[in-house]
């Protein structure tokens, strides 16, 4: 089952307008926008020493670098946060020697790309940067960035936020009306894996191994893609292919501008009862069909706030298009067949938990006309399934039973000569 390609095609053009501008705003992915430096290092800098002090009025924050490093630094909102784009760089320094404290309640820092990464201040009240300046260190060896935030009211920092060059302009819809969008062949069936996390947002930890999250579902992406490529009439694409950031929009942007006809969104996420275990299989709803299936939702839809992302101001806004209400329908329906034919697919070969078909307001699902699933291959937090999502011939398993999932999904389309 699937979106026929005439269906597809008649819809393009409206879609393409009504969910650039309602359900994928563009303004959510300043990592594109705003580059640090026009050129691409060579090699990364390296961050060799953190340190941090201070208390609830006035917090002070050094990094030590081999090498002076750019940087550029911005204000974001819901919830308030600094953000420090810096080059590649190379974090070589204690994840305790920075911990949050005093005016920061999270500190998260990482790659962004090959080429920039970045540091990520949430305020736990609002704040300002007093001082953002490299020195050299007193003793000729290396530069130090030094941070001074200090407390402001929330008015001041809200225009700060405001007042920033790089901050889209809410009527400016000019740049929705040049995102390309492919209409696949219509005789292709193309499929996005996105694999999830990546770059600063490392997702989930093993409990054994402490491997992150961002490399499992890497690892199973391109294996899945592999196999997808002897299949006839199919193309896989992948949304990233090395350890990079994607916010959730840019990831289903990605996939749309692909023209893809099913998005597979990859995890391993970990939960506060190490006993459960087994996959799950996602479709998008509004309301959640449990409490887990919630709290999974909200925890991968905080990846745009550890990447240091400005989240829309509404997620679910109202649909005043009927065409594309309809369009949402029926991408669910066939989001749900999907998911049927995963659990189908893995039931009596692989540990599925109980009810392995749920929902909730993943926003990596959002597309409204690409049926989409979330797939979580098993839980970190357990020792059996982490040793599982290790295992090589178990994951080349896996991805040989999901492409026969595919496959059963896609038989109605072939033999309705889709």
């Amino acid at each position: 089952m699937a979106l026929s390609a005439t269906r597809k095609l008649a819809l393009w053009s409206r879609i393409v307008l009504a969910t650039c501008a309602v359900a994928l705003p563009v303004v959510a992915v300043p990592a594109v926008v705003y580059a640090v430096s026009a050129e691409v290092p060579s090699e990364r800098i390296v961050a060799y020493a953190a340190r941090i002090a201070g208390d609830e009025a006035r917090t002070r924050i050094v990094l030590d670098f081999d090498r002076a490093p750019t940087f550029e630094t911005r204000y974001i909102a819901n919830p308030d946060r600094i953000v420090v784009d810096l080059p590649a760089t190379a974090f070589a320094f204690a994840e305790a020697d920075l911990r949050a404290t005093g005016l920061f309640s999270e500190i998260r820092y990482g790659s962004m790309d090959a080429s920039s990464a970045r540091l990520v201040l949430t305020a736990a009240r609002p704040a300002r940067l007093a001082t953002a300046e490299v020195l050299p260190n007193e003793d000729g060896k290396g530069y130090r960035l030094v941070l001074d935030a200090e407390l402001v009211p929330q008015q001041d920092f809200v225009a700060l936020v405001s007042g920033q060059a790089w901050a889209a302009k809410p009527s400016d819809s000019s740049t929705t009306a040049t995102i390309p969008v492919a209409a696949p062949p219509a005789d292709e069936f193309v499929i996005a894996i996105d694999a999830g996390h990546g770059g600063i947002d490392a997702g989930a930890t093993g409990a054994v191994t402490k491997t992150s999250e961002k490399d499992i579902t890497l690892g199973f992406a391109k294996i899945l893609h592999e196999k997808l490529k002897g299949q006839p009439g199919i193309r896989a694409v992948m949304t990233r292919d090395t350890d990079k950031f994607l916010s959730l929009s840019e990831r289903v942007l990605i996939a749309r501008q692909k023209g893809a006809d099913l998005l597979i969104s990859l995890h391993a996420d970990t939960l506060r009862q190490p006993d459960i275990r087994g996959a799950t299989v996602y479709t998008i709803s509004d309301k959640a069909s449990d409490h887990m299936a919630a709290q999974l939702a909200e925890r991968e839809n905080f990846s745009d706030t550890i990447g240091g992302v400005e989240l829309p101001l509404e997620t679910e806004p109202e649909v005043g298009d009927i065409l594309l209400d309809l369009t949402r329908r029926e991408t669910q329906a066939f989001s749900i067949a999907m998911a049927q034919a995963v659990v189908g697919s893995f039931e009596g070969q692989i540990s599925l938990i109980n009810n392995p078909h749920r929902h909730a307001g993943f926003r990596v699902l959002q597309a409204p006309d690409v049926p989409s699933i979330l797939l979580e291959l098993g839980f970190l937090s357990n020792k059996d399934d982490e040793k599982l999502l290790l295992d090589p011939a178990w994951r080349d398993r896996v991805a040989g039973l999901l492409v026969e999932a595919i496959k059963r999904y896609r038989e109605p389309q072939l033999a309705n000569g889709g």
